[in-house]
């Protein structure tokens, strides 16, 4: 790989950084979400904004294990230089909840592997592994459509999603919305789904933020863009 070879010392002294912006109010916050990682993002993204794009770094920070230093090597890495089993693997390791985000959505997304990917990963057997797929879907419901069959996607978020893993079940929830949001045609049908199913009806929402309740979500969405 091009560029400056990245040595031990160089890897120490970003973890020895990371360690020092460890917070032990922010690590407690984020173990209630599952999270293990006591860093302000802020403060992640200053030292990503810093360090700049480093492929080779970005590599060796996320076979450390450690969570703050795999959302830093997101933040740092070339997306297109991974390749389909790499982005694999990676996935299949990302059991915290923000690294298996940041990895769908700032990295996976942007490969040329992601549609691969996402028809390979939507039926795992592994419900975290599935969900990092249905979020592929949402993105392709949103914004690339064609070739999908969606009437088949609520069929099966009617027949699996109200006893489905809390991370896969929130995907599924997410991608009912979206077919619901941007699809008149089948809004009926999604906003029927999600009253039947009351899958996530009761979940604490903040004050001036939407409901994550599919039928709220997406009356909401249909309101705001005035379709």
């Amino acid at each position: 790989m091009a560029g400056t070879t990245v040595n031990e010392t160089t890897v120490a002294e970003v973890m020895a950084e990371l360690a020092a912006l460890e917070d032990p109010r922010i690590r407690e916050v984020n173990e209630k979400h599952g999270d293990d990682h006591g860093v302000n993002l802020g403060k992640l993204r200053a030292v990503a904004k810093r360090l700049k794009t480093q492929q080779e770094l970005a590599c060796r920070l996320w076979e450390t294990g450690d969570s703050s230093a795999r959302l830093l090597a997101l933040l740092i890495c070339r997306p297109k230089a991974f390749g389909r089993d790499e982005l694999d693997a990676m996935m299949r390791q990302a059991h915290r909840p923000k690294v298996h985000d940041w990895l769908v959505n700032y990295v996976v997304k942007k490969s040329p592997h992601a549609e691969e990917l996402r028809l390979v990963w939507f039926a795992d057997p592994d419900p975290v592994v599935a969900s990092a797929g249905w979020a592929l879907t949402t993105a392709r419901v949103a914004k690339r459509p064609e070739g999908l069959d969606l009437a088949g996607l609520l069929d099966i978020v009617e027949a699996e999603m109200k006893d489905a893993p809390d991370r896969l079940q929130w995907a599924m929830n997410e991608c009912l919305s979206t077919i619901g949001i941007e699809h008149a045609g089948l809004r009926a049908r999604a906003v029927e789904i999600g009253e039947r199913l009351e899958v996530l009806k009761d979940y604490p929402t903040s004050p001036g933020c939407t409901s994550p309740f599919a039928p709220v979500w997406i009356a909401e969405m249909v309101r705001r863009r005035g379709a």
